[in-house]
């Protein structure tokens, strides 16, 4: 970048061309795939708008507090994550560490649904899609085409997650690209990435909102909103999980915790409105989530009022069939007072005909998250769509977009503490330096383009980014609040904005937040072990076809899940440890000059 600024250590650093890219940034960082798959998810799970109650409490007294905290440390002391908590104190460069270690294991999985994005964008100028006929007569009549496409065409899924099957080649050319176009974007860090989210974090409002005009018009779709927006308040808010989804939601949906953020605000000049910027960040994030759900949920109207119809007509053929009623004489007008007629008087006949229940709630109430809503639901549903290639082109369009401005935070997260330790050799250009990272990271990723890489993508997407980022952030505002000093933290945000803090955040940082992530975790961890973890199993005989019924993993799996869980948060202690021992040694010398009581110890004298 042409404009420079300098750290506290007094290093030139590389400044944001404008306040514009730098606001995008964040918001394309925190805005993600799960604005648009998790929140319409949990809308529907948990009473459609009741859950906004949890939600915006969440927000309110969790979110913003932290992404404040995170963007105005960052701005002031010019780091990232681990140059900030080393400067804070030496015993915390663990946090750090933490940060950059969650920013390395998210960015792999990640990166995997991009490619899994790219996969089916590149299916999508096919006519017909590829989803949308199978070889039928290798099928159960239970599943449809776009399961046979997602399981397997794209994964090729085996029948548990101990038999690793073939490295998926298509996949792999996928993430190959994937990883290629993250490179580009970042190949010489904020300059490039302040150019590429001009088109990152903002195509995607486009498309919601082209998708806005076209689903409002959709036969179903009123259906689908009503159900969004009726609460069923008085159950849902009883149910202590609703509190806990709404937290955690809120909390990984800012992207708190992962050291992005802080790299990002680190670029920013001293004299910077930092809360401001949080303010906006975090409210954009959560409305991009509401204004999402509108043409999420208009769709799964339009595709349940679309199988709510099929399903009627399934009905219609068994009961002409059954009473020899002549053809057009039940139609869907009348379909339910001729059922009325016939079940009061051929009740037993009707009956024998097991008719399934048509009613259009049923199939709004059959909710699905993550992979299942991207290639499977809405994938359903655009077939349906007049002109369903161009819908179909312009989703895949918008969640990579979504994913990849996602991406720059994640790969910034561990970039930057690498880059701010001087542990890239002098020699090594940085551009080579992130190429390398991509290489090793595209490497490491393979594990998730064989047949049981499914499985391990939905243990590292439940693991790596759940318990370590509820610990790191609360290492980050007791760090922040107690050691750093909230006095002396709002003094510095009155240096940046011109004005100190009010007792609001304050009350936030030293009591609130600290609270809340703690009754969080408690609650996480509570559940968890009162759970103990599943994943759909596979029939072996029709390895096409998930089972009803979840298996619990083996033993030495849910031992990596456990690992992926207390991994990335075992720097925290280690290095306050070895800062501990490494101050006792230099007291000790200073202590007894001339005399090492650690003579013949080796590896303490060389501390």
């Amino acid at each position: 970048m042409s404009e420079t600024g300098k750290s506290v250590t007094g290093e030139e650093r590389a400044k944001w061309d404008n306040k514009i890219q730098y606001l995008l940034t964040c918001i394309g960082f925190a805005v993600g795939l799960g604005n648009v798959w998790r929140f319409p998810y949990l809308c529907q799970t948990y009473g459609g708008g009741a859950f906004l109650i949890p939600y915006l409490i969440a927000l309110v007294f969790e979110g913003l507090p932290l992404l404040y905290l995170e963007l105005a440390i960052g701005q002031k002391l010019r780091k990232g994550s681990i140059g900030v908590w080393n400067t804070i104190s030496p015993y915390l460069g663990g946090v750090g560490v933490a940060s950059m270690i969650v920013s390395f294991l998210v960015s792999l999985f990640y990166n995997t649904l991009l490619a899994w994005v790219l996969w089916y964008f590149f299916h999508s100028f096919e006519e017909p899609l590829p989803w949308k006929e199978c070889p039928f007569e290798s099928l159960n009549k239970d599943y449809t085409p776009v399961n046979y496409f997602w399981y397997r065409k794209t994964l090729n899924i085996t029948a548990n997650i101990e038999t690793n099957g073939p490295l998926q080649w298509q996949i792999i050319l996928c993430l190959a690209t994937a990883w290629a176009i993250v490179y580009i974007c970042f190949i010489r860090g904020i300059e490039t990435i302040g150019k590429a989210v001009y088109i990152t974090a903002t195509f995607p409002y486009l498309v919601l909102t082209i998708f806005l005009i076209r689903a409002l018009t959709l036969p179903g779709a009123t259906s689908g909103l009503m159900y969004l927006f009726t609460p069923e308040v008085s159950p849902t808010l009883k149910n202590p999980k609703v509190w806990l989804d709404a937290a955690t939601q809120i909390f990984f949906s800012l992207s708190l915790a992962f050291g992005g953020l802080i790299a990002f605000s680190s670029y920013n000049p001293p004299k910077n409105n930092c809360e401001m910027d949080a303010l906006l960040v975090g409210c954009i994030n959560s409305a991009t989530s509401l204004y999402a759900s509108i043409p999420i949920f208009s769709i799964l109207g339009f595709k349940a009022h679309s199988d709510s119809n099929n399903c009627q007509y399934r009905n219609i053929l068994a009961l002409t069939n059954e009473f020899d009623i002549g053809d057009q004489n039940i139609t869907l007008e009348n379909y339910d007072n001729w059922l009325k007629d016939l079940n009061g008087t051929y009740a037993d006949r009707v009956a024998r005909l097991d008719l399934k229940d048509c009613n259009i709630e049923s199939f709004l109430e059959q909710s699905a998250s993550g992979t299942g809503l991207a290639f499977i639901v809405f994938t359903e549903a655009v077939i349906e769509m007049p002109g369903s290639q161009v819908w179909a082109v312009l989703f895949f369009i918008m969640l990579f977009s979504l994913g990849l401005s996602s991406m720059f935070g994640n790969l910034e997260g561990v970039l930057t503490p690498l880059l701010d330790l001087n542990m890239v050799p002098k020699w090594m250009p940085k551009e080579l330096f992130t190429g390398l990272l991509c290489v090793v990271s595209f490497t490491v990723a393979l594990i998730f383009t064989m047949g049981s890489g499914n499985y391990w993508l939905e243990i590292f997407n439940s693991y790596v980014g759940s318990v370590p980022l509820l610990v790191i952030a609360f290492f980050e505002i007791i760090a922040v609040a107690y050691i750093y000093g909230i006095r002396r933290f709002s003094c510095d945000i009155e240096e940046m904005t011109g004005s100190k803090p009010n007792i609001f955040w304050q009350a936030c940082w030293t009591v609130v937040s600290p609270l809340m992530l703690l009754v969080v975790f408690v609650a996480y961890v509570v559940i968890q072990a009162m759970e103990h973890p599943t994943y759909p199993a596979w029939n072996p005989e029709y390895v096409d076809f998930p089972m009803t019924e979840d298996q619990p993993y083996p033993d030495w799996v849910f031992a990596i899940c456990v690992l992926l869980s207390t991994l990335p948060c075992i720097p925290i202690p280690i290095v306050a440890l070895y800062k501990f021992i490494q101050f006792t040694v230099q007291k000790s010398r200073r202590e007894h000059p001339g005399q090492n009581p650690y003579e013949n110890d080796g590896y303490l004298s060389d501390l």
